[in-house]
């Protein structure tokens, strides 16, 4: 199956795993611009333009089409379509048509299959202000376990296709007890693919300022916590854990919500989801994985998983890799190592100062490399001070 051009980075050639974007509007796989960043360019490697902001911005829209296109298995066109005028006398029917008590379960499709094609080929903001994004969004969120499972498959797919985190200010109503526990049973009962898109919006959501409030409730909400962490155990579906792992990272940025994900497994989750070779994500996870040390609660619960520490050694170098995740692997170890003696032996002893010089000798960026040898250091003194109390 050809990789689409939309979906390869201009550096590297290869499918993109973080699409992140410059100032100057191009878009590139995180580890190869930074790896550029990080040699001292300060140009934009497509245009050449001068850098006076290295900011780097997630590209959303194009990570899901991405894992849309992974998903499905099929060709997306890299090239979209000019927009298409719609009629308004055609939206009022749709919307009549999709509304009306009477309406069947295929009559609800069939318009559902007509508001997915207008979203993709047609002007997007007249279809949102026309009501159809908040219309979806009550109809997904109104009692689903009495719906259809292809129907809420559907009505999802439009509103990803609305770009929500344009306005996703709408998602606010889940704050209402009743659609919290639609969100909540579609997660736990949905579809995998239903679950997948569900993951998208609360990513949506946990990013963005006009539902912070939101997400704290999200943050607080045992089971959808618990939902998305049984998705990073699941081996079955690499799209659907891609996806989990987004939720909750972008839900465990804000630190009010660590504690509750580290309570309901979040530390044992994200290992789990390392130590499966296929995912992609590594150094997301290993980020999340560094802010949930933070705290004492995330220590404990990494120090009483028997695969971690082990499983962090070996991400510090890897041969044939661009040392994803190097940094992050080294910042958790070194937040075990100072605290711990035992957290010291085993890390030692799972080989972490061959992984260290190792990188030392690599082609890794100058952080990872600086990050490597003050946790060499941090090792040299702590050894020291080990042996004056034996």
């Amino acid at each position: 199956m050809s990789i689409p051009d939309l979906f390869r980075c201009p550096i590297s050639l290869d499918l993109f795993t973080d699409p992140v974007t410059l100032s100057t509007g191009q878009t590139y796989d995180r580890p190869g611009i930074e790896k550029w960043l990080a040699g001292g360019n300060l140009t934009c490697p497509v245009t050449m333009q001068k850098l006076h902001d290295t900011s780097l911005v997630p590209n959303h829209t194009l990570k899901h089409l991405i894992d849309q296109w992974l998903l499905t298995g099929c060709d997306l066109n890299p090239h979209p379509k000019p927009s298409k005028p719609i009629d308004s006398f055609e939206l009022s029917a749709l919307k009549q048509s999709f509304q009306s008590p009477d309406a069947t379960v295929t009559a609800k499709l069939e318009t559902l299959r007509k508001i997915r094609v207008l979203s993709v080929e047609s002007d997007i903001p007249c279809l949102i202000h026309s009501g159809f994004f908040r219309l979806l969004l009550e109809t997904l969120f109104q009692a689903p376990w009495h719906g259809n499972a292809e129907l809420m498959e559907l009505a999802l797919e439009c509103i990803l296709n609305l770009s929500p985190s344009i306005h996703v200010d709408s998602l606010n109503m889940l704050k209402k007890e009743s659609y919290l526990a639609s969100l909540v049973l579609l997660l736990e009962q949905g579809s995998t693919k239903i679950k997948t898109s569900l993951c998208y919006l609360l990513e949506d959501i946990a990013t963005s300022l006009a539902t912070c409030e939101l997400c704290l409730v999200l943050g607080q909400t045992q089971r959808v916590l618990q939902a998305l962490i049984a998705l990073l155990h699941d081996k079955t579906d690499a799209g659907a854990s891609e996806a989990a792992l987004r939720a909750i990272s972008s839900i465990c940025s804000l630190e009010a919500n660590r504690g509750n994900a580290i309570k309901e497994g979040a530390v044992d989750g994200l290992i789990m989801y390392l130590l499966n070779s296929t995912q992609r994500n590594v150094s997301q996870a290993l980020a999340t994985l560094e802010l949930l040390l933070g705290l004492e609660t995330g220590r404990k619960a990494l120090s009483r998983n028997s695969e971690a520490v082990g499983l962090l050694v070996k991400m510090v170098f890897r041969v044939s890799s661009v040392q994803e995740g190097s940094e992050q692997a080294i910042g958790s170890l070194m937040i075990l190592c100072s605290e711990s003696r035992q957290m010291r032996v085993e890390a030692i002893n799972s080989g972490v100062l061959t992984q260290l010089l190792l990188l030392l000798q690599s082609q890794s960026s100058p952080k990872a490399k600086d990050k490597a040898r003050a946790f060499l250091k941090l090792l040299r003194v702590m050894w020291n001070e080990d042996q004056r109390w034996l």
